[in-house]
C-alpha cells in the first residue's frame, strides 16, 4: 500500500502544488506586465488570431449541429421557432468557452508545452538562470497573461458565430423567419438572465484559459528525458487541461446556476 501511494498520490500531489505555486509566482510577477507588453501580444496574436480559423469552423458548424437537432426536436411540438433562444442560452452559458477552450488547449496549450519542454531539456531554461533571468517573468507569465485574456474574446466571437449558424440551418432548413431568429437572440441576451449567462461564459472562458496555460508551462517546465519527454510533456499537457477544463465548467456551472 505505501508502494502504491508513492507511486501514484506523490508525482500527482507534486504536480498540483508545482503548478498552483507557479500561477502564483506568475502572478508576483504582475507589476513586469508593462515591460512585457510586447510578449504578452505576441501570445495573444498566437492564440486569438492564429486560432482564428479552426474556431470560427467549428462554432458555425456547432451552431448548425446545435440548431438542426434542436428544431427537430421541438418541431415535434410546434415550437421550432424557439431555437433561437434555446441555442443563445446554450452557446453563451456553456458550449461555445467549453469548445473553444478545448481547441486552444490542443493547438495552443499543446505548443507552449512544447516550446518549454524543448528549451528545458536543451538546458535553454538553465542558461537564463544563469544569467539571472528569471524564467517565470520571462516566459511564463507573458503566455498567461495573453492566453488567459484571449480565451474570452474568441468565446464571444464563437457564441456568435454558432447563433448565425444555427439562424442559417433554422431558415433554410426549418423555414424560420431570420427576423423573428434574431429578435429571439436580441431578447434573450438583453435580459437579465441573458446577461448573466454571457458574464458567466465569460467568466468560465477566462478561468479556462488561465487552467491551460498555466498547466501548460508547467508541464513544459518539468519536462525531462529528451526528445521523448517533449512527446510525454505534450500529451499529458493536453489531456490535464482537458480534465480540468471538464471539472472546473462543472463547478462553475453549480455555483452559478444552483
Amino acid at each position: 500500500m505505501k508502494r502504491l501511494y508513492s507511486k501514484t498520490l506523490e508525482p500527482l500531489l507534486y504536480a498540483i502544488g508545482y503548478t498552483v505555486l507557479l500561477l502564483f509566482r506568475s502572478v508576483g510577477q504582475s507589476h513586469h506586465l508593462y515591460f512585457k507588453r510586447k510578449e504578452i501580444l505576441e501570445q495573444m496574436f498566437i492564440a486569438g488570431v492564429g486560432s482564428l480559423f479552426v474556431v470560427s469552423i467549428v462554432s458555425i458548424f456547432t451552431g448548425m449541429i446545435l440548431g438542426l437537432n434542436t428544431g427537430l426536436g421541438l418541431r415535434d411540438f410546434g415550437a421550432e421557432g424557439q431555437i433561437g433562444l434555446l441555442l443563445t442560452i446554450t452557446l453563451t452559458r456553456e458550449m461555445s468557452p467549453f469548445m473553444t477552450s478545448l481547441i486552444l488547449a490542443a493547438s495552443v496549450g499543446s505548443a507552449m508545452a512544447a516550446e518549454i519542454g524543448t528549451m528545458k531539456v536543451s538546458e535553454e531554461i538553465d542558461a537564463l538562470e544563469v544569467m539571472s533571468i528569471n524564467p517565470v517573468r520571462y516566459l511564463v507569465m507573458p503566455r498567461i497573461v495573453g492566453f488567459s485574456l484571449m480565451v474570452p474574446v474568441l468565446c464571444v466571437y464563437s457564441a456568435a458565430l454558432g447563433i448565425l449558424g444555427g439562424g442559417i440551418v433554422g431558415h433554410f432548413q426549418l423555414g424560420i423567419d431570420m427576423i423573428s431568429y434574431f429578435q429571439d437572440v436580441y431578447y434573450r441576451i438583453s435580459s437579465v438572465p441573458g446577461l448573466k449567462d454571457l458574464y458567466v461564459g465569460l467568466l468560465k472562458g477566462y478561468v479556462f484559459g488561465l487552467s491551460i496555460s498555466t498547466i501548460s508551462c508547467s508541464q513544459g517546465l518539468r519536462t525531462e528525458g529528451g526528445a521523448i519527454g517533449v512527446g510525454q510533456t505534450t500529451r499529458k499537457a493536453v489531456v490535464t487541461s482537458f480534465l480540468m477544463v471538464i471539472f472546473s465548467g462543472y463547478v462553475l456551472t453549480a455555483l452559478f446556476y444552483k
